[in-house]
């Protein structure tokens, strides 16, 4: 109408990203973990305005008494002072160096800060996180420390949480944050994964979805639908932790299933909507992911981050 001046709402805030660049540690050459993906999710998140005035949260490295709330404590002295035995680095599959041993560390502190994040904002990302094949004892498939279960015991330690839920959508099975987490009702694990593929001996979770090689988009999604709500209610969480793996995908080195990077946009978009819908807040880790092209695989990380920046821009702005 003439004479009327419209105030259009501000946009949604972006959800908080936090980094640090020692989550990029320093390995071999020939070393078949994809570690410089770390680096490049960070260039690229900047480089798509995906971070809130373009700055990360820097968390700082996990102390060892952190740590020891989920994980032996003399496994994580053997970390902090870089003499892990040799049959365990074997089954972690990295040389456990300081670079390596900080690196866990500071994924660690990442995950519990993107923790206290989502409880302040109601949703945050970490650019790394979701090593969950570290169990309580020691680490194994590429993961030192479990930062999620660390977040989580940290963040009950300090009373801010009682009860929490992992999803876990990974290719593999969360085994280690199963471990941790046997005969403790105050933490559901869910696990979704390709049943054949590693580790061989899985861990039960509270609930394990094991799928057949080669599931494609709509089945997957359809079973996802099907679950995600009964696990909320059954867990009754206060906060949800949310593994977002992007090994799933059908190009991916190391994984089973068939997922198109539309079936990963829908599959991010879904679980944070639903989280965010309930009022709950939302952890989101980057997980697994693996290829010999770096920025094909930082690019399907993103996913996460943009998927949080989309649901985050569908909030209902609120009036007084």
């Amino acid at each position: 109408m003439a004479g009327m001046n419209l105030i259009l709402p501000a946009a949604p805030p972006l959800p908080p990203v936090v980094h640090h660049p020692a989550y990029c540690a320093e390995l071999p050459e020939e070393h078949r973990f994809p570690m410089n993906k770390f680096r490049r999710v960070a260039e690229m998140a900047l480089a798509e305005g995906l971070v809130p005035g373009g700055k990360f949260m820097k968390p700082r490295a996990a102390p060892a008494e952190w740590v020891a709330l989920a994980h032996d404590p003399a496994y994580v002295e053997q970390v902090f002072s870089t003499a892990v035995p040799p049959a365990i680095a074997r089954e972690i599959g990295f040389p456990m160096t300081q670079s390596i041993a900080l690196r866990g560390r500071c994924a660690t502190g990442g995950s519990v800060l993107t923790g206290y994040l989502a409880l302040e904002h109601g949703l945050a990302c970490n650019t790394a996180g979701g090593s969950h094949h570290a169990r309580k004892a020691h680490g194994a498939g590429f993961c030192v420390f479990n930062d999620v279960a660390v977040a989580i015991r940290v963040m009950q330690a300090d009373g801010v949480i009682r009860r929490a839920l992992v999803v876990d959508l990974d290719v593999h099975q969360g085994d280690g944050t199963a471990d941790i987490f046997a005969g403790d009702p105050s933490v559901f694990t869910f696990s979704m994964h390709a049943q054949k593929n590693y580790p061989v001996r899985k861990v039960p979770s509270d609930l394990d979805l094991g799928l057949e090689d080669g599931l494609t988009d709509a089945p997957y999604l359809d079973l996802l639908v099907e679950h995600l709500p009964q696990v909320i209610d059954r867990a009754k969480p206060d906060i949800v932790f949310y593994n977002a793996g992007v090994d799933p995908f059908a190009g991916d080195k190391l994984g089973r299933l068939a997922l198109s990077h539309e079936g990963l946009r829908l599959r991010d978009e879904h679980v944070i909507r639903t989280v965010r819908g309930l009022g709950l807040p939302l952890a989101g880790v980057l997980g697994g992911g693996y290829s010999t092209d770096i920025d094909e695989l930082a690019g399907r990380h993103l996913t996460l981050l943009r998927a949080a920046a989309t649901v985050a821009r569908e909030a209902p702005v609120l009036s007084a």
